[in-house]
């Protein structure tokens, strides 16, 4: 992952629209521009937040190359960042300018019945912050992805879908707590519910991926098998807690099949970090069967998916994992806390250091499995 950094006026903008750099990605399958937008002020509770950090994550190209939604566009992509808060719309009263904060593409509006349920990190559909997009370039709304659009200078987010977090926070390296690294860690420790002395598998070895390998063994797992194509991502695989490494492509029989003979049976906990039906069906195959968990955290709208139903009447739980399974404005400041805490890895995932202007040879990192 690439945080992407820019430049900032220092001049007074409260209350005035700022003119400042973004990423616009005006079609898709192209590359995204460079270019001048203006940010309307924050309107009712809404919050400007000059983005200091933000990073590169496979939602964006699914978005930008893989969904095929030509309504999505134009629109400035990104939604794992840090950044400071530079003002706020009337009604906000949790948040002050100068204040760091993680804005969240999963909203928590703490008054709904969800919100107060304990067994969901979901918001009520009529709750949730639809943001009207505050951005315009050339004469022309863009929108805003995912509510947030952090490929650019500043942004505007509904106070729902916004963090604190502990001032002492480099925003370069807890960024990626806004999306990728909560989504593996805590569909590991959230969701799947890994036990201690557990043996895990954990499909697809991106950032969300390695965030599984690491939530596996800050929970206990004994054993924990990462599962890709790339064999470069064996060591660092390794540096996250994985003590087996194995590539599909080495083997002639199915991937669960060579699990599950290495596990005598199959694992106790998979998690998929993919978003392809295919490996998705193989993950839960690869677990126990009377026990195993499964666990999908990758995202697909492309293709249904298909399964024996057996391999759940034999006692298999699949799952679904959204952001970890953590309520955003509870969990990110803890996530964040960790990791000054020394309890959580961040640094390690950062590959690349980039200017908002390299914004899409960050793209072509991530397109090209050089991140």
């Amino acid at each position: 992952m690439q945080p992407l950094s820019g430049s900032y006026s220092s001049e007074s903008s409260v209350g005035k629209v700022i003119k400042c750099k973004a990423a616009v990605a005006w079609e898709p399958n192209k590359p995204v521009v460079i270019e001048e937008i203006e940010v309307a002020p924050p309107q009712a509770n809404e919050v400007r937040i000059k983005i200091v950090a933000t990073a590169v994550c496979h939602s964006d190209l699914y978005h930008l190359f893989e969904g095929m939604n030509k309504d999505g566009f134009p629109t400035v992509l990104g939604h794992e960042a840090a950044g400071i808060v530079e003002s706020v719309g009337p009604g906000v009263t949790e948040f002050q300018p100068g204040d760091k904060v993680i804005p969240i593409f999963l909203s928590q509006c703490q008054e709904c019945h969800l919100c107060k349920n304990p067994k969901t990190n979901q918001i009520h559909q009529e709750t949730m912050s639809a943001v009207e997009s505050r951005f315009t370039c050339k004469g022309k709304r863009v929108l805003q992805f995912m509510g947030t659009s952090t490929f650019s200078e500043y942004t505007v987010v509904h106070q729902m879908a916004v963090a604190k977090i502990d001032p002492a926070a480099p925003l370069d390296k807890v960024c990626l707590v806004g999306c990728g690294i909560s989504t593996g860690y805590g569909a590991a420790v959230n969701t799947a519910k890994v036990e201690p002395g557990s043996t895990c598998a954990v499909f697809g070895l991106g950032a969300v991926g390695l965030a599984a390998v690491m939530g596996c063994k800050a929970a206990g797992a004994k054993r924990i098998i990462a599962v890709d194509i790339n064999p470069e991502k064996a060591e660092k695989a390794k540096v996250f807690g994985a003590t087996d490494f194995v590539n599909p492509k080495d083997h002639d029989k199915p991937i669960s099949e060579v699990l599950t003979e290495m596990t005598n049976g199959g694992v106790d906990y998979s998690v998929e970090c993919v978003g392809n039906v295919q490996v998705m069906r193989s993950a839960l195959e690869s677990s126990a069967q009377g026990w195993g968990v499964s666990v999908i955290v990758g995202w697909t709208t492309l293709h249904d998916i298909a399964i024996q139903p057996i391999h759940l009447i034999s006692g298999r739980t699949w799952k679904g994992s959204l952001f970890g399974g953590f309520k955003s404005k509870d969990g990110v400041p803890k996530m964040v806390k960790a990791y000054l805490d020394k309890k959580l890895k961040l640094d390690e995932f950062i590959t690349h250091n980039m200017t908002l202007d390299q914004a899409n040879d960050a793209i072509e990192l991530m397109k090209n499995c050089k991140w």
